[in-house]
């Protein structure tokens, strides 16, 4: 076991530290300008600025699986590839990118345009690539992902509704989606689709997905969803209908019909993960700002710092950073070396815990800045807002707690252990 970077994850992670310093961070007040200036929905400028910057210096699509012969068609070419980061080399940077909230689209690694390039990557005809994939590598064009809807509990996937008819050629889909996080940005210009092509399978075999335009006739964005009063323009979550919207069936299909749940699957993995790294940073970044606040200001005749009860909410606020970077970077580890399907444990477990981690810290960040904290001023109110939907998106955090224990559970049943007898169970009064 050897806790030192490599020379490699050092490497990387400061190339990105050093670009977020250098260039992003600086860019921070042009960015509000820019984004407070005008219509909510539209490309801000300064980040495109600095993706060409950051695409220039090589700085870019880092979360891009290494090349893996299991995941590719005969027609595949290295243009699909990005740096071939693992992982666990991908954490350490997207840690550095949650510092700054909009420094993940600087390097073209913000989500769901991630988990769509990589469902492209994974699952993708040649002709789909051409057509989506590059331009999204390339950061010419944003996607949306549609799955979640209204009408049911979408924790559970198998409920969606949204239904999938052949028609000749085409499939014609009719269903609302909402959450479709990404689709306010002018520059959204196509959508994956889960949807039912076969309501009578098995449970995990009625799901399809579909690449949609977002310009589809019969595609409506009804109306955006603000999270705490925050738009999140220009990115935006929109509630979308779908109307009798006609798609060549295949243009359209992934992989194939009712392989849809094994394709969100595959999707969702690194997609939790990647939001649990860039929380670390995220912790950090209100840890930093607490301490500095705390130390600046004098209360009742010493520094906020000297009252004991700050003390110890910045030493649980350190303890628990340090705990939860460790458990993220031993998910991504195990990703790396045994798959996602052998590390599922461990990435649940780092779902729950980074933005509950990440939420009691910027909540005592917030109490530190007194009425300053709930405000614009400081950015924590908007940080707190973010790190909250968190244990909404990508599964509650009662989903994956589920599955933590039944994995538990499964190590201590009665069946696991030969020398069990249910009479070693104690009756409750």
């Amino acid at each position: 076991m050897d806790f030192d970077l490599t020379e490699r994850q050092a490497h990387w992670q400061g190339r990105v530290r050093e670009f977020i310093e250098r260039k992003v961070r600086p860019a921070v007040p042009t960015y509000y300008e820019q984004d407070a200036a005008g219509d909510r929905w539209k490309v801000i400028q300064v980040v495109e600025d600095l993706k060409a910057e950051a695409k220039a210096a090589g700085i870019w699509n880092l979360f891009m699986p290494p090349r893996s012969a299991a995941h590719h068609h005969v027609d595949d070419t290295f243009e699909f590839e990005g740096p071939g980061l693992t992982n666990l080399e991908y954490a350490l940077c997207a840690e550095e990118m949650g510092r700054i909230g909009f420094a993940s689209e600087v390097f073209n690694c913000s989500a769901p345009d991630t988990g769509n390039m990589e469902v492209f990557h994974r699952y993708g005809t040649r002709a789909q690539k051409d057509r989506w994939l590059k331009p999204l590598m390339n950061g010419e064009i944003r996607s949306a992902f549609l799955m979640t809807e209204p009408a049911v509990a979408s924790s559970d996937a198998t409920n969606i509704e949204t239904r999938i008819e052949r028609d000749g050629d085409d499939y014609i889909i009719n269903g609302t989606k909402w959450w479709s996080s990404g689709a306010g940005d002018p520059r959204c210009k196509v959508a994956i689709v889960m949807g039912k092509t076969d309501f009578g399978a098995k449970r995990h075999a009625q799901q399809s997905m579909l690449v949609v335009p977002l310009d589809a006739p019969g595609v409506t964005i009804k109306r955006h969803l603000p999270v705490f009063g925050y738009d999140d323009a220009p990115h935006g979550h929109m509630e979308i209908e779908l109307k009798d919207v006609r798609v060549n069936a295949e243009e359209a299909m992934l992989l194939g019909e009712g392989r849809g749940f094994e394709i969100a699957q595959g999707r969702l993995g690194p997609g939790r993960i990647h939001h649990c790294m860039r929380t670390i940073g995220v912790a950090e970044e209100a840890l930093e700002k607490m301490c500095k606040r705390l130390q600046s200001r004098v209360a009742f005749g010493k520094t906020i710092a000297e009252q004991s009860i700050w003390e110890q909410r910045i030493a649980r606020a350190r303890i628990d950073i340090e705990m939860t970077r460790l458990l993220c970077l031993k998910a991504a580890d195990m990703m790396d070396k045994i798959g996602n399907k052998s590390a599922a444990a461990e990435i649940a477990m780092i779902k729950v815990q980074a933005p509950n981690m990440a939420l009691q810290i910027i909540d005592d960040a917030i109490q530190a800045h007194g009425a300053g904290g709930v405000s614009e001023d400081f950015g924590l109110a908007k940080a707190y807002a973010h790190q909250r939907t968190l244990r909404i998106a990508d599964g509650p955090d009662e989903v994956h707690a589920r599955a933590i224990a039944r994995i538990e559970f499964a190590k201590h049943s009665p069946a696991a252990d030969p020398g069990f007898s249910s009479g070693d169970i104690g009756v409750s009064r």
